[in-house]
C-alpha cells in the first residue's frame, strides 16, 4: 500500500500578539502624567503638550479632543475655564473644566506661528487635513 497524498506539514508562525499586552490597558497614574508633561515642556513641543493636557482634562475618548475647534476653548482673548463638545460615539454634549496648566499650554500653542488662521485647535500636518486624526 503506497501513501501518496500526505498532508503538507507547515511550520506555524507565532501569533502577532504573542508577548504583547493586548486589550484594555491600566489608566495612567499621576506620576506617569507628570513624567510625560516634564518631557514635553523642555522639548518645546507645544502642540503635543496642549493635546496631552486637553485630553487629560477632558477625560474624553481619543477622537474627541483632536476635533476641538479654537472657538470651543478660546474666546475674548483668553482660554475659557470650561469648554464643551459633543462626544462622537454617543452624540452626548459634554462640558469639562480646563485647568490652569492646560490653559497656559493652549495659550502658548495658539501663539505659535503654525496656528495662524486655523479654526481647529490641533490642525493636521499631513494631506491638508483640517485636524489631526485619532490615529495620528
Amino acid at each position: 500500500m503506497t501513501i501518496t497524498a500526505l498532508p503538507v506539514i507547515r511550520a506555524r508562525r507565532s501569533a502577532w500578539y504573542k508577548g504583547r499586552l493586548i486589550g484594555q490597558k491600566r489608566p495612567l497614574l499621576p506620576k506617569h502624567v507628570w513624567a510625560i508633561r516634564v518631557r514635553l515642556e523642555p522639548a518645546n513641543r507645544l502642540r503635543d503638550l496642549a493635546l496631552f493636557n486637553m485630553a487629560i482634562d477632558s477625560k474624553l475618548r481619543g477622537c474627541d479632543p483632536v476635533s476641538l475647534r479654537v472657538a470651543d476653548v478660546y474666546a475674548a482673548g483668553q482660554v475659557k475655564e470650561r469648554a464643551g463638545t459633543t462626544q462622537s460615539k454617543t452624540r452626548q454634549p459634554v462640558r469639562f473644566e480646563i485647568t490652569e496648566g492646560t490653559r497656559a499650554s493652549v495659550v502658548a500653542w495658539l501663539a505659535a506661528p503654525g496656528m495662524l488662521g486655523s479654526e481647529h485647535l490641533l490642525p493636521g500636518q499631513l494631506h491638508d487635513s483640517p485636524h489631526i486624526s485619532a490615529r495620528q
